[in-house]
């Protein structure tokens, strides 16, 4: 209790007003639905939110992160990574019940810019764009910000034209839904403006 007294006495209060938050972090991935032997993959997220805090309890951000996804896929007779990268644009609410402690909530599009198993342009078998719901919590002091978010994925990323031609290779089933699912850890800094 003592621990939590001094730490909330560091936090800084939330000033009303525009800011811009450079951040960048880890991403934990995996894809869900309906392939088998899905593994977690270790990637990097970065990029930059605009915010406005409307209130010391309440901010709107919008923000755009270049982050690395995918999963690995592992088993007794294969193993493969499946690398995907995407531009994601999220729009969150934030709410602040205490100094310096956020819950974050809101919407987030995707859209696909690489995916590759190995050296193979894997691009065709996935849709361009994705939906997921970002929920998260965050710690800011002295307009650092700590920040663990969770992407649930929401889209059925795998093209309905290629179901076929993906089970054939990839084990899939062939009107399989594949979904995102991200963990992300950032570190940021807001910057008034």
């Amino acid at each position: 209790i003592a621990a939590l007294m001094v730490a909330s006495l560091s936090a800084s209060a939330q000033e009303v007003g525009a800011f811009i938050k450079p951040m960048a972090g880890a991403t934990l991935t995996t894809l869900t639905g309906d392939l088998d032997d899905l593994k977690m993959k270790i990637g990097f997220t970065g990029g930059v939110e605009l915010g406005y805090q409307f209130h010391e309890m309440f901010a709107l951000t919008a923000g755009a992160l270049y982050t690395m996804q995918g999963a690995r896929v592992s088993n007794s007779h294969t193993k493969y990574m499946i690398n995907m990268n995407y531009l994601n644009v999220p729009v969150m609410l934030a709410v602040y019940p205490v100094q310096g402690f956020g819950i974050k909530a809101g919407a987030q599009f995707g859209f696909l810019m690489k995916a590759k198993q190995g050296d193979t342009d894997m691009k065709d078998f996935f849709k361009k764009s994705d939906f997921s719901i970002p929920v998260g919590l965050s710690y800011e002091f002295d307009d650092a910000v700590i920040e663990l978010r969770y992407n649930i994925g929401l889209s059925n990323i795998l093209k309905a034209e290629v179901d076929d031609e993906y089970s054939v290779f990839y084990g899939a089933k062939t009107d399989s839904k594949i979904r995102n699912s991200v963990i992300m850890l950032t570190f940021g800094y807001r910057i008034p403006f």
